[in-house]
């Protein structure tokens, strides 16, 4: 149509192949003969049965390669490949076999001592069970890819053409017949077009903003896809035209068939999320750091289950207790439990899933839970263009249409951006309804055209050429004439006007589009039964072909030499914007058709079976309007000045009427994402199969670049880029980079080189193209409107409204959500510290352990969980979005935070070991009565040395209560430092809870003051805590539980004392902050004068 057809053949070759391998024959740069030669086939009649055997056996079947996933065995083992886990499942079997062994001595502990390894297998379980089917998602990508495949081709074999044969059954050499509507079962040279003209859609596959002309002439050996207007590629689909193709690649070599082996590679190369990589590497340091504390513990106990003495200088007599031994590696056992956080997967998982919650409100769906933490560190988005920075949906921006005189022309601003009907308005329109002028406009728009918008999974999507969708979402916008009955009698709401127009004025027949007089028309016949030709074409071949003008109230003028020279202006203002120009007109006097109904045996059927006929049918038109559509898609929203001209009948009369113009717009949010994205230190690359010129205006429209930047070193084709020397350096250019014409391997090698740089790369898209490099980012971003099924299955992310600007506000949810989980990996860790302290602490000093490896499970699950899982609510820092992205490589607790963990942690142990010892040693502390249960005082020389208990003369220990029960040691006193520490280990646990939970309300804030942030800026904080000192007092006050744990009722002044112990973690911590923000804003005011310096 009008110019639009030529040179518009550009887009971006998806092979990871160049066309310098001597293996490709390049059928695109042979001519016909050649290429039948090649393939020794005649285009007439096809191959033969027997030959289509012999190449099958040779070339196999057209279809896609299955590739084998990996076993469920091999993905269960490598659930287990994490060093955390590793750990768990080491402690869980050591805690198995000695559950098991006090099972055999008839203990009383054995159902408690069963309880703590399998609970560990219990995670370990779930653990591996969400991790596998996690990798089970993996291969969708490849899965969906063959869906868009064609499943039957209508092919010459034997001189017979059979149709709807199964795609895959096609050979190299079978010659292929395709029509409008036809998806492309292989990648073919195009060998004879039937129809004047052939438009392919491969924007999903290549990049392109729009259908695509093809022709059956040669081109240039070394031409890249966008240059090979002769072939068309598999899994692309015919919007315009009829044609034969002559299949050269099948399968895994076509096309398509590289992306999908592209996918594949990517989905190998697949690495761990920064948040994994440094839970690993504290998994490492912490099992280094378990295993010597472990081994020194062991040690310094030694002396209790093993002795010798020394004879002539040598050990002699050496006497080994089995018993002893055993339960000081117990001990160690519950050390490695203690230092174990066993509830962070748990926590984290919690974490990123509500995460995921509120992504989803924000229109990010979240396909993989850890690409929520990843979307928290991006330091570098890698965008698409077309359908992503801009909508892939041309769109009618302005329509201007004649006045009450040929010398004056109307202004219409039209919003909206997509196929949507109800996207926009039209501003300034007449409060009476369209007039004659505009209500020609709309008549010859709906009628005179082929395309279609349907809308399904929430999209509006374009059938047929997208120019004419836009023209026709027009019509809807402009409405029905007044007076009219509203919708036609059948078919789609969404394009009711056009629908009514058609039944108004019925097509009966179509003189196609040539390239000759590009125009097509279309001769309708109304109610009234007059007949009418509607055409659209060329602005300036209609202008030559007319002869009046329409005026506003439908009157028709000459369209004398100033009404010229006035469209001619608004031509050229069309022209000076870029814009592909698309004329309308019509003709009343039709003799040779007054009778016509499209019958076959009328005489003036014989003048359309002839194309050349139509210039002289298309002759002495009105001239209604035009339409501006922009070729390159690069014209700025205020650059639109466009006129729909619109002629009618027998002279040339120009309707001076109205022109449009249409476009594939920059969302307009996108700019402002931009700029956001610059505020948070993000760079933007943008990476598209378009143009040079197209993606380059584009760039400057939404802010990449600035209106009068020098870019020629941030704008290059994928193939400069590939030739650079220095790659790395290019990528690391300050400002936005744009890379056109991109081919699948240029992106995947963009990613590759930005991922070893140490970037966190976060790539969009939409196309097929696209998911190679969506699988190989850190976090693949597709579209979910306007996104091909292979983009979406291939990515991490799903945007649901296409809207640039969520993933701006989905990386900010992440930096909120890794704070957040920062803030509760910190205080599970702390607690960590805190129990292998007292565990340490209990060891050292020789008293009764305090803490049995059961209840650290309990705390460690249960207690901590809930206030960990509240902390990923914090609220966000105001200035989230101004801060620069952290790198994948800054550690989660820096070398001060450590510390403070370590004194709060030295804290925590000497409070629980403390409060066991007050217990024993202690009638009151703090002014608190500890007296009250009858339970006998001891030394604490006595509780340090308890082992030696039997020796000691005259030791005895009166009755003492907890709750309703009563333990007395008549019979062996000793056991007061056994079965009677059970008091005295209630205290040291519920010690341990209340400081864990007064700890949480120090996570809130790093750095700040309980002062500045108290804890009711997160409510659910205060709620989970609730939770978790309720679930204390359910296995403190149910029997059963307290039986399982190993635990008693508290009394009153028993709960004074551990809130008495507890408080003060508050208070340390409240000091080590203000000690952390003095020293930081010291460093920081001797840092500020040497900036000059450094400038």
């Amino acid at each position: 149509m009008g110019k639009g057809g030529e040179g518009c053949g550009k887009g971006e070759m998806i092979t990871s192949r160049p066309t310098a391998d001597p293996d490709v024959f390049p059928a695109w740069a042979k001519d016909i003969q050649e290429c039948e030669k090649r393939y020794q086939v005649n285009k007439k009649l096809g191959l033969s049965s027997a030959e289509v055997e012999n190449r099958r056996k040779i070339y196999g079947y057209n279809e896609l390669e299955k590739h084998e996933g990996q076993s469920i065995w091999s993905l269960i083992l490598e659930q287990f490949n994490d060093t955390l886990v590793r750990i768990l499942l080491v402690a869980a079997v050591v805690s198995f076999v000695l559950a098991w062994y006090d099972g055999e001595e008839g203990g009383e502990m054995e159902i408690t001592a069963f309880v703590e390894p399998l609970v560990i297998f219990l995670i370990l379980i779930v653990n591996a069970f969400v991790g596998v089917w996690q990798e089970n998602n993996a291969e969708k990508a490849l899965e969906a890819l063959k869906e868009i495949q064609s499943e039957q081709a209508t092919v010459i074999r034997d001189g017979v053409k059979i149709p709807n044969l199964p795609a895959k059954e096609l050979v190299p050499g079978d010659i292929i017949e395709l029509k409008v509507g036809d998806k492309v079962p292989a990648d073919m040279r195009v060998l004879e077009l039937v129809s004047s003209t052939l438009r392919v859609e491969q924007g999903s596959l290549t990049g392109e903003s729009e259908a695509v002309n093809k022709t059956n002439k040669l081109v240039n050996e070394d031409a890249d896809i966008q240059g090979k207007r002769s072939m068309v590629f598999a899994g692309t689909t015919v919007v315009n035209g009829n044609c034969f193709c002559l299949v050269t690649q099948i399968g895994m070599e076509t096309e398509i068939g590289k992306v999908h082996a592209q996918i594949h590679v990517a989905a190998q190369s697949e690495e761990d999320t920064p948040l994994k990589k440094k839970l690993n590497e504290f998994g490492e340091v912490l099992t280094m750091i378990i295993g010597v504390v472990c081994v020194f513990v062991w040690l310094i106990n030694v002396k209790y289950f093993l002795s010798w003495e020394f004879v002539d200088g040598w050990p002699r007599n050496f006497k080994f207790s089995f018993e002893k031994c055993t339960y000081y590696f117990e001990i160690a056992v519950a050390l490695a439990v203690a230092a174990i956080p066993e509830g962070l997967p748990a926590v984290i998982t919690t974490c990123l899933a509500l995460g995921t919650r509120k992504m989803a409100q924000k229109n990010a769906l979240v396909r993989k839970l850890p690409s929520v933490e990843t979307l928290g560190c991006t330091t570098v988005i890698c965008s698409d263009k077309t359908g992503t920075l801009t909508t892939n949906q041309m769109a009618v921006a302005k329509l201007v249409a004649m006045g009450g005189d040929a010398g004056t022309l109307r202004s219409f601003r039209v919003d909206g951006t997509t196929y949507n009907p109800s996207d926009g308005k039209i501003h300034d329109w007449p409060s009476g309804g369209m007039d004659a002028n505009l209500q020609t406009i709309a008549k010859i728009a709906a009628i005179c055209n082929d395309a279609g918008v349907t809308h399904s999974d929430n999209k509006f999507v374009a059938h047929g050429m997208p120019t004419e969708a836009a023209i026709k979402v027009l019509v809807e916008k402009m409405g029905l004439p007044k007076g009219s009955l509203s919708g036609g009698s059948a078919g789609s709401d969404i394009l009711r006007c056009c629908q009514w127009w058609n039944e108004y004025e019925r097509r009966i027949a179509t003189l196609e589009f040539d390239r000759d007089r590009k125009s097509m028309g279309v001769i309708v016949n109304s109610k009234s039964g007059r007949r009418s030709l509607l055409v659209k074409g060329a602005v300036e071949n209609l202008l030559e072909r007319s002869s009046k003008m329409q005026l506003c109230d439908g009157s028709v003028v000459p369209l004398d030499q100033n009404s010229r020279n006035l469209v001619s202006c608004a031509l050229q203002d069309v022209s000076s914007c870029q814009l592909r120009c698309l004329g309308f007109a019509y003709k009343d006097e039709l003799p040779e058709f007054e009778t016509y109904d499209g019958g076959d045996d009328h005489p003036a059927h014989d003048l359309l079976l002839d194309p050349s006929n139509y210039s002289s049918i298309e002759s002495n038109l009105t001239f209604v309007g035009l339409v501006g559509l922009r070729v390159s898609y690069i014209v700025s929203m205020t650059a639109f000045r466009i006129v729909l001209i619109i002629f009618f009948s027998g002279e040339l009369i120009v309707l001076a009427a109205a022109f449009k113009c249409l476009q594939d717009p920059p969302r307009e949010e996108v700019h402002q994402a931009i700029v956001d994205c610059k505020a948070a230190g993000i760079r933007v690359m943008v990476i598209t199969g378009d143009n040079k010129d197209t993606a380059e205006a584009i760039c400057r429209e939404i802010g990449v670049f600035g209106p009068t930047e020098d870019i020629s070193s941030n704008s290059l084709i994928g193939k400069e880029f590939m030739e650079l020397l220095d790659k790395k350096a290019h990528l690391r250019q300050s400002g936005g980079l744009l890379f056109s014409r991109a081919e699948p391997r240029h992106k995947q090698e963009i990613v590759r080189l930005l991922k070893e740089d140490g970037e966190v790369v976060a790539m969009t898209g939409d196309g097929v193209n696209d998911a190679p490099a969506l699988k190989l980012a850190d976090i693949g971003i597709a579209m979910g409107i306007a996104g091909t099924e292979v983009a979406k299955e291939a990515s991490d992310m799903v945007l649901a409204d296409d809207n640039f600007s969520t993933i701006v506000a989905a990386i900010g949810e992440g930096r909120s959500i890794y704070d957040n989980m920062k803030a509760f990996i910190r205080y599970m860790i702390s607690s960590n510290i805190g129990e292998v302290a007292s565990i340490f602490l209990t060891a050292a000093l020789g008293i009764p352990e305090g803490l049995i490896p059961v209840q650290l499970l309990w705390v460690n699950l249960v207690t901590d969980g809930p206030p960990a899982t509240a902390l990923g609510f914090n609220p966000p820092d105001k200035d989230i979005m101004k801060k620069p992205p952290r790198r994948s490589d800054d550690s989660l607790i820096t070398a001060w935070i450590l510390f403070r963990y370590l004194v709060i942690g030295l804290y925590v142990g000497m409070a629980t070991v403390g409060v066991f010892v007050i217990w024993y040693t202690h009638g009151s502390f703090l002014g608190i009565d500890l007296s009250g249960d009858g339970h006998t005082l001891v030394r604490y020389s006595q509780l340090a040395n308890w082992g030696q208990c039997s020796s000691w003369e005259n030791f005895t220990v009166s009755p003492f209560t907890a709750g309703t029960q009563v333990f007395s040691f008549e019979n062996n006193p000793c056991d007061y430092f056994q079965g009677g520490k059970v008091k005295a280990m209630t205290l040291s646990l519920s010690v341990l809870v209340a400081i864990e939970m007064f700890n949480s309300l120090n996570a809130l804030s790093e750095d700040g003051s309980l002062l500045t942030m108290p804890p009711w800026v997160n409510p659910w904080l205060l709620l989970a805590m609730s939770v978790s000192f309720g679930l204390h007092f359910l296995i403190l006050y149910v029997p059963f539980l307290a039986q399982v744990f190993g635990i008693v009722p508290l009394s009153f002044n028993e709960w004074l004392l551990v809130l008495a112990v507890a408080f003060p973690v508050i208070l340390i911590d409240e000091i080590l902050k203000f000690i952390g923000r003095s020293t930081s804003g010291i460093q920081s005011s001797r840092q500020r004068p040497l900036k000059p310096k450094s400038e």
